[in-house]
């Protein structure tokens, strides 16, 4: 209820019209839902055909497309980044935890993510792999979880 009372602080309505509209997300299957202990938490349907496009529109209007080209660009030769753990599968997480595929200048990176970690107030784990390794391990490596968050 919490998080719904942040919604409604945030967009400016009723809880029970915030419940509806998120109802019908899931209805139209943009959302799913599961319920633990007495809440029902929602979470993006990564599998629906809108998905890509969605995510799209929401990271250029937040200004992350932006960030994350400046970023990809002096960060290495990057090929793809995931959301994984339970950020990924929609709990909340004092950790965040990407793996990175590509070549990756470190010293850079462990900047960004000391300046990231003040900002979000989260810990953020790394692991990178090769380009090569990832393809051979990517089944062992990706769950139907982890969320792509990037890819070139």
């Amino acid at each position: 209820m919490d998080y719904l009372r942040n919604l409604e602080s945030d967009l400016g309505d009723n809880t029970n019209a915030i419940r509806v509209e998120l109802n019908k997300l899931e209805e139209a299957g943009l959302l799913l839902s599961f319920v633990k202990g007495n809440k029902k938490y929602f979470q993006s349907n990564s599998k629906h055909p809108l998905f890509s496009d969605i995510q799209s529109i929401l990271m250029k209007i937040t200004g992350i497309d932006e960030l994350m080209k400046r970023v990809i660009n002096n960060v290495g030769d990057l090929e793809k980044v995931y959301l994984t753990g339970a950020l990924a599968e929609g709990n909340d997480s004092e950790i965040l935890d990407l793996i990175l595929i590509g070549k990756v200048n470190r010293e850079y990176f462990s900047e960004l993510i000391a300046k990231a970690e003040n900002f979000i107030q989260k810990k953020i784990r790394f692991v990178v792999f090769d380009v090569v390794e990832f393809a051979i391990k990517e089944r062992k490596i990706i769950s139907g979880n982890d969320l792509l968050l990037w890819e070139k």
